[in-house]
């Protein structure tokens, strides 16, 4: 990453250099990112993350932002549109994304985006304690590619290491999960498998935990198709917000 998308991204998210540090190491590539200059000045830009959808590629766009100078022009519009473009002309199917706010969810409709899964933040508190073991990327990898329900998304490679650098990957009978503390609350950041949230939470002593789950109604991932035959996914776990 460049000085000045470094400078773009924390203006418009406020992330500290650590964790930019993080995301360059993990899951950065040229490749998959896009920007925009005005005048020789960036102006816009954003990234993606490679998923699939029973076999076909997708693009978890990632980090949209434009400059506060050049808000109000357009370029957001002309930064996605181009990247669609170029996504088409690498042979994905379609592009997804989470909206940061609830009135962004409106402007990408208008990009011809479409609520394609919904979810619901819930608090629990600590159950009976359910075994769970530690486990690496490769792991929960192959583990999460059995419990993923039918059109769910695969994310691997740049997806679970840069999960993985602010989460702890766990394992447990017909359980797969991805947390972290954020003082006495255990933070889920994914929960597949039939385990319940409140075991998860005891087995890993903390008193309550906050997720989100997939039975809600709030609108949540967005999908565009790129192509006739993508296909629109049914589940979406991995949100970097």
């Amino acid at each position: 990453m460049t000085t000045e998308q470094r400078r773009l991204w924390k203006q418009a998210f406020g992330d500290t250099d650590a964790f930019l540090d993080t995301f360059e190491q993990t899951a950065y590539a040229e490749e998959r990112s896009h920007t925009l200059t005005v005048d020789g000045q960036l102006a816009a830009a954003l990234y993606w993350f490679d998923c699939m959808v029973e076999g076909q590629k997708v693009a978890y766009i990632y980090a949209v932002a434009t400059e506060t100078a050049y808000r109000g022009r357009g370029l957001c519009r002309r930064l996605m549109e181009e990247t669609h473009t170029r996504l088409r002309e690498q042979g994905y199917a379609s592009a997804l994304l989470v909206p940061g706010e609830p009135p962004l969810v409106a402007m990408y409709e208008k990009m011809g985006y479409r609520v394609a899964t919904t979810a619901a933040k819930r608090t629990v508190t600590a159950g009976q304690p359910l075994p769970l073991q530690p486990i690496d990327l490769n792991a929960y990898a192959a583990a999460r590619r059995r419990l993923l329900p039918k059109g769910g998304v695969v994310q691997e490679g740049e997806n679970l290491r840069f999960l993985s650098a602010y989460h702890t990957l766990y394992a447990g009978e017909d359980a797969l999960c991805a947390v972290r503390r954020e003082g006495d609350t255990l933070v889920i950041a994914e929960l597949l498998g039939n385990a319940e949230p409140a075991d998860v939470v005891a087995a890993l002593a903390c008193p309550c935990g906050n997720l989100r789950s997939a039975d809600g109604i709030t609108p949540y991932a967005m999908w565009l198709p790129l192509k006739e035959t993508a296909l629109c996914p049914t589940y979406f776990g991995l949100s970097f917000e």
